[in-house]
């Protein structure tokens, strides 16, 4: 096969150039840029409410003024436990503009997995909202961790006048109500200030912008170091790929800002060209078409689940979609028949594309305009080389023709795993960073990810690692030995499920311990059923095995 690096110079599909360097830029100066370009141009719009660019910016501000004023400095590690509104976006970059480190927590973090992260992160700072679902949860770990302070946002108050109202009126049972705590404030008074403060200096290049906690390829949770360069380039490399940056750019912000997908392609690359987000605080598929027609988004970036939700909603017959141009799908492999049932309802682009939490965001895509070939996560954004190597020696290229380990170099890359030496020895091979995927380049460029070294389990992009669910599986007094795999799902990609067996002497159904299991694991890592087993695979050596439960799950879903 032809050198792809010589392809991607001489037959690139993307807009512009492959070879093209990114100059050092920190977010917070990204952002002050676009700012000035456009003070009065629309941010955010949430739900018929508009922030301009002015706002957002004294927002944040506000936001580093007020941390200031608590002993929050550069290095400091602020935490965002916040689903889709005006306030991420005012605390993020207001967290970066005072050279503190911001580190996403999920929403549908349980306590244990909130304080490990918190923990291990060195969070002394928290934001979240007054809601049922995530204040009862900050609440609790605010008591049983080294986390200093909490501040907390309301819904009703980043709504238009009359939503607001009707918002404390209908939806009470959603507001949980903030106790009156001195290491609790809330979001107004945090930013009832000047805006003045006094911004540190930031080297893009080594700073950090954002712990971002990922699997990695061991499935123990790891905070990749994202720096300032480092989430700025992907900004820029995603941006370029656009061949037509004269067109409207109005973003539909489904996607979960505290998620490296949507950091990268709804938050910064949107804020770097001046465009526009239309934010949700969760995906409904209703809600989303609604808003697309409402505000005429153009392009929606989601995982495959979010899609098919879309494709199966009664209200798409119905719906407006024209104004959509581009939509990026990524987190897992996207079905062929929803693209083209996609593309042919809408008349948008559906390119499917790749990146980790490791590499900021985005590591390939398919183009926006050109040759889209299904199946494959395209060519490389620029800057951006991909390489494969020995699947059992990475100090070795992979044997000509044959598939190898994917392996990035980049600007995006990361600086490392948050105090994890260990695991960066595992994952760089000097400056290039080992994904864990297998994968091809085709004779185009193009490349393909066929297989995974990895264990996890990706459920509708999220990932799940068994590792963690065992765990719980095993607090159980019935549960001896416990595995967990993920088995193929129409919709969500995949499902964790789990084989077990009990101690002696010890009943418990399948059932039971899956409703158990179910009420002390995050959504997304509820299992589809429990199996109980005599007996479970091992290894030579006796170690639990799941390749044997994987082939004979893979074997039943083969028609």
């Amino acid at each position: 096969m032809t050198d792809p690096v010589q392809i991607w110079r001489t037959a690139y599909r993307h807009a512009g150039a492959w070879q093209r360097d990114f100059a050092p830029l920190s977010l917070s100066d990204m952002f002050a840029e676009s700012v000035a370009r456009a003070p009065s141009a629309p941010l955010i719009e949430f739900l018929g409410r508009s922030y301009p660019y002015s706002e957002v910016a004294d927002g944040a501000r506000r936001v580093a003024a007020g941390l200031q004023r608590l002993g929050i400095a550069k290095g400091d590690r602020v935490g965002l436990f916040l689903p889709n509104v005006p306030h991420y976006v005012a605390a993020y970059y207001g967290a970066l503009a005072l050279g503190a480190v911001v580190v996403n927590f999920s929403p549908l973090y349980t306590p244990a997995e909130l304080e490990q992260q918190v923990e291990d992160s060195g969070t002394r700072l928290l934001f979240t909202l007054s809601a049922k679902a995530l204040l009862p949860t900050a609440l609790e770990v605010l008591g049983g961790s080294s986390l200093e302070r909490l501040v907390v946002g309301s819904v009703a108050g980043a709504l238009p006048a009359g939503k607001g109202l009707l918002y404390r009126l209908f939806k009470r049972g959603e507001i949980a109500e903030r106790p009156h705590d001195p290491q609790i404030m809330a979001f107004s008074a945090l930013i009832h200030n000047d805006g003045a403060f006094d911004p540190p200096a930031i080297d893009p290049m080594e700073d950090l912008a954002l712990i971002q906690y990922t699997g990695g390829t061991t499935g123990t949770p790891k905070g990749a170091m994202l720096t300032h360069q480092n989430l700025s380039a992907n900004a820029r490399q995603i941006s370029v790929i656009d061949p037509r940056p004269d067109l409207p750019d109005r973003v539909m912000g489904a996607l979960p800002l505290f998620h490296v997908f949507a950091n990268a392609c709804v938050l910064n690359r949107t804020v770097f060209r001046g465009g526009e987000m239309v934010l949700v605080p969760r995906f409904d598929a209703g809600q989303v078409l609604r808003e697309i027609e409402r505000t005429r988004a153009t392009a929606f970036p989601g995982v495959p689940t979010m899609y098919q939700a879309l494709l199966a909603h009664p209200a798409l017959e119905a719906a407006d979609l024209s104004s959509l141009r581009v939509c990026i799908s990524g987190g897992a492999p996207m079905p062929v028949e929803v693209k083209e049932r996609f593309e042919a309802r809408t008349g948008a682009r559906l390119v499917e594309g790749y990146g980790l939490t490791e590499t900021a965001g985005v590591v390939s895509t398919n183009p926006y305009e050109g040759p889209n070939k299904i199946g494959t996560i395209g060519q490389p954004i620029p800057g951006t080389i991909v390489t494969l190597v020995d699947k059992d020696d990475p100090s070795r290229p992979a044997p000509l023709g044959e598939p190898g380990e994917i392996v990035v170099e980049g600007p995006q890359v990361m600086k490392g795993y948050w105090r994890r030496p260990e695991a960066d020895a595992k994952v760089f091979l000097g400056r290039r960073l080992r994904t864990g995927d297998v994968g091809t380049i085709d004779e185009d460029g193009y490349i393909k990810v066929v297989d995974r070294l990895k264990d996890m389990v990706v459920v509708s992009g999220f990932k799940v690692f068994p590792s963690q669910v065992e765990a719980v599986l095993y607090k159980h007094p019935a549960v001896r030995e416990a595995l967990v795999i993920g088995i193929p799902d129409s919709y969500s990609g995949e499902r964790p499920k789990a084989f077990v067996t009990l101690q002696p002497g010890v009943g418990a159904t399948g059932a039971e311990l899956a409703e158990w299991l179910n009420f002390r694991v995050g959504k997304h890592e509820r299992v589809v059923a429990v199996e109980i087993r005599d007996q479970l695979p091992k290894t030579l050596i006796g170690k639990l095995s799941r390749k044997e439960l994987q082939a004979e799950e893979k074997a039943k879903a083969t028609p």
